[in-house]
């Protein structure tokens, strides 16, 4: 099964590659290569990036930085992301739009639901930053919230690891992969795919969600493609 208006979610560490602070250059077009490659199927991609690259809300306001503050510095981080990720497509040739939760209009423009729509339609890549725009959300919520808003197929949550383990995968060895989860499973299982408000909110609009590997190349095709690549939770 081809999945025709996808979600794709990255966070913004992967966009650090090996470094460990800010953006690594060839990693960010290697992922623009990537996104290419299904944009040239037809796919209609909407993407949502973290921030945590640069700065993340959380940690902010845990060093004594107001929390609602903190968490508009990592909005404009994701931003900054999203800029990047503009550019680095549009130098392979992807046409895109950047809209951002928070006015910013001299760089990007500010989400508007029906706008994204119609540029999906026109297939252009549209990249959603700055968060829903409120403090106390993560961009899970806010990639979901886009997610259920532009009727995408599916959230594809693109990692560093190859699918959901019953344990850190990084940590331990040992560790199982799930192929595949029902909403149900995740909850009794406690397993940690998103926060509980971006779980919930995909639950109850019955968007199954797939994460897989994004830095194994061709993976992103696959997914796409409907391969069995990484591990999908649905109802």
């Amino acid at each position: 099964m081809n999945f025709k208006r996808i979600l794709l979610k990255l966070s913004g560490e992967a966009l650090m590659g090996e470094r460990s602070y800010g953006i690594d250059p060839e990693r960010i077009n290697e992922y623009a290569e990537e996104i290419k490659q299904i944009y040239n199927q037809k796919t209609e991609i909407a993407i949502v990036i973290g921030g945590g690259n640069i700065f993340r809300g959380v940690s902010g306001s845990s060093q004594g930085i107001d929390r609602v503050q903190a968490d508009y510095m990592g909005m404009l981080a994701t931003v900054i992301n999203g800029l990047a990720l503009q550019s680095a497509l549009e130098n392979v040739g992807v046409p895109t739009r950047l809209q951002t939760a928070l006015k910013i209009e001299a760089v990007a423009e500010p989400y508007i639901k029906r706008k994204a729509v119609r540029h999906l339609e026109k297939n252009r890549v549209v990249i959603f930053s700055a968060g829903t725009g409120n403090p106390f959300f993560t961009t899970d919520s806010a990639a979901v919230l886009r997610a259920v808003e532009i009727n995408a197929d599916v959230i594809l949550k693109g990692t560093r690891v190859d699918g959901i383990y019953n344990d850190d995968p990084e940590k331990n060895k040992e560790a199982v992969k799930f192929d595949s989860l029902s909403f149900e499973d995740v909850l009794k299982k406690g397993l940690k795919i998103m926060d509980t408000t971006a779980f919930t909110l995909s639950q109850e609009n019955k968007l199954p969600i797939i994460v897989f590997d994004m830095n194994t190349k061709g993976n992103l095709t696959r997914v796409v493609r409907g391969e069995n690549i990484g591990t999908k939770v649905d109802l």
